[in-house]
């Protein structure tokens, strides 16, 4: 049995990281799901301090990783160094043998580099040369990028984004949290609210809950409502048809494998051992919004990923 509780957990977050209530709770459900997260935002909007945050309150090893364009595979994995005296070659583990990993601006390293995390964030293990070598058990990526630049970035292919739970879009603040950030900055003299975080959960503890997952209670009809959900993203002629032709492919069956995982962590950290249709709801647009391909025009008519979700949302019926 876990010896913390994810509340208290949320409400350290909450010390440092004002409003985004949302993304308080997806950082954690992915934390306790095993999931990797991609947090999207203009600059300024503590997408790295938010990510400091939660690594700082898990007594877990941290790495940060700046991801830049001369960035190379071997930076993230690690390699092979020979030595001369033995005559032989020794692995050299890279950033990514870490528990929680900030791929920082993940946006601006080239493909080579991105495809290195493929193998990482879906089997927790990397490959180099003849060896696999497995990942921590706690092993999570957290990714940040800046929508608004375009000049030097390098778009993350398909197959990238569906290694992530979530894509969280931060939003700005309203007036009045902003006035809470400024007077919460101004209490500390290097402005770093994080700075002072204490570890109030050790690895172990969350491991724990994850095996409490697998206890979750799913009825045949949410796991028809989840399919059913995932497999309408493939066929939007049917469902919104005034809509067809702007979704390229829909979601892949992962899609639907991570929605249920996180609802079951949604309805474990609600004290409930079963999933209801309101924990698959809630995270439906945030799990599935960047698994959907869409075509040019959806981007000329102003319709993004989740547009769609809450409409798929509105025309398939929950149980």
């Amino acid at each position: 049995m876990s010896t913390f509780s994810c509340e208290q957990l949320k409400q350290q977050l909450q010390q440092v990281i004002v409003g985004q209530e949302d993304l308080l709770d997806r950082l954690i459900i992915a934390l306790v799901s095993g999931g990797h997260v991609l947090l999207e935002g203009p600059p300024g909007l503590a997408k790295t301090t938010a990510v400091h945050a939660l690594a700082g309150s898990v007594h877990a090893s941290f790495q940060r990783i700046q991801f830049t364009p001369d960035l190379m595979p071997g930076d993230l994995t690690g390699s092979e160094i020979f030595e001369p005296d033995k005559g032989s070659f020794r692995f050299q583990p890279g950033p990514l043998f870490h528990e929680i990993v900030l791929a920082d601006e993940i946006n601006r390293a080239p493909p080579k580099v991105q495809s290195a995390l493929l193998e990482a964030m879906a089997e927790h293990q990397i490959t180099v040369g003849a060896e696999t070598h497995i990942l921590p058990p706690l092993f999570m990526v957290l990714a940040t990028q800046n929508p608004l630049e375009n000049a030097g970035t390098y778009s993350l292919p398909e197959a990238q984004l569906d290694r992530f739970l979530f894509h969280l879009i931060m939003q700005y603040p309203s007036h009045e949290e902003e006035i809470e950030i400024l007077r919460r900055t101004r209490k500390v003299d290097d402005g770093r609210l994080d700075a002072n975080l204490k570890s109030i959960a050790k690895p172990e503890d969350i491991l724990s809950l994850r095996l409490q997952l697998n206890g979750i209670h799913v009825e045949p009809s949410i796991e028809k409502y989840v399919i059913e959900l995932v497999a309408a993203s493939r066929d939007i002629k049917t469902y919104i048809p005034e809509w067809d032709g702007l979704v390229k492919a829909g979601s892949s069956p992962r899609g639907a494998i991570s929605l249920l995982r996180a609802a079951s962590t949604r309805a474990l950290l609600a004290d409930r051992d079963y999933v209801i249709p309101e924990d698959v709801i809630d995270l439906a647009v945030d799990v599935l919004r960047h698994r959907l391909v869409l075509d040019f025009s959806a981007q000329a008519e102003g319709i993004d990923g989740k547009q769609i979700i809450t409409k798929l949302l509105e025309k398939v019926d929950a149980p």
